[in-house]
């Protein structure tokens, strides 16, 4: 129980939905209430269909590369370190959102469902070494318990991206600011433990382990 619970807090916070929110709003603004629900639901279905694939091929594609497990827990950690880094300074470096000539060059495109909201903006750099980082070396039930979590987390974002109006203005960019800084701080604490946790089983002697 206190892992999956570890794993619904720690994807929220990468993904981010309040984060999002405001960034959805934007790239929809000239849309009608219609099409921005089919947007949504084009982006999350995109995502969980990408966030599928890393969930039970990530051990795979590893293996692969020749990539060992604690190598990339500490890897992983570094990135998710740099993610919340983003978040407590609340700017956009392209590893927890798209840049913004990437959003300038999605407006004129028309379609942003893909580019950039599923990808980098939901199933982005951290999402997707989150999962791997949940599954390397566990079961099929524990993958199948993630990719449910995963989806839970997907089902909030887009609620919140059909309420994304009224969120906005009930919070306003300050109150979502300071909820995705205090999501980095979380964020910052749990991508420690993932490269203590690297560092550990890379250097047992060192380390006392």
């Amino acid at each position: 129980m206190d892992f999956f619970l570890q794993t619904f807090v720690l994807l929220l916070v990468v993904v981010d939905p309040f984060g999002l929110t405001p960034i959805f709003s934007a790239l929809t603004s000239r849309e009608s209430v219609a099409a921005r629900r089919q947007i949504a639901i084009k982006s999350v279905l995109i995502s969980a269909a990408v966030l599928a694939f890393f969930t039970f091929a990530g051990s795979l594609l590893l293996d692969y590369l020749g990539i060992g497990l604690p190598a990339f827990r500490m890897a992983g950690g570094i990135l998710l370190f740099l993610v919340a880094i983003d978040m407590l300074s609340v700017r956009h470096s392209g590893l927890s959102s798209a840049t913004e000539k990437e959003r300038m060059e999605a407006r004129e495109r028309g379609d942003v469902s893909v580019f950039p909201l599923a990808i980098p903006l939901i199933a982005g750099p951290g999402a997707l070494t989150t999962v791997m980082l949940l599954t390397s070396d566990r079961g099929l039930m524990l993958s199948i318990g993630v990719l449910a979590i995963v989806l839970l987390v997907l089902a909030i974002t887009f609620a919140m991206f059909l309420l994304a109006g009224r969120i906005q203005r009930l919070l306003g960019e300050t109150g979502i600011n300071v909820i995705t800084r205090l999501l980095g701080i979380l964020l910052a604490a749990l991508a420690m433990q993932f490269f203590v946790d690297g560092l550990r089983d890379s250097l047992p002697v060192l380390v006392g382990g």
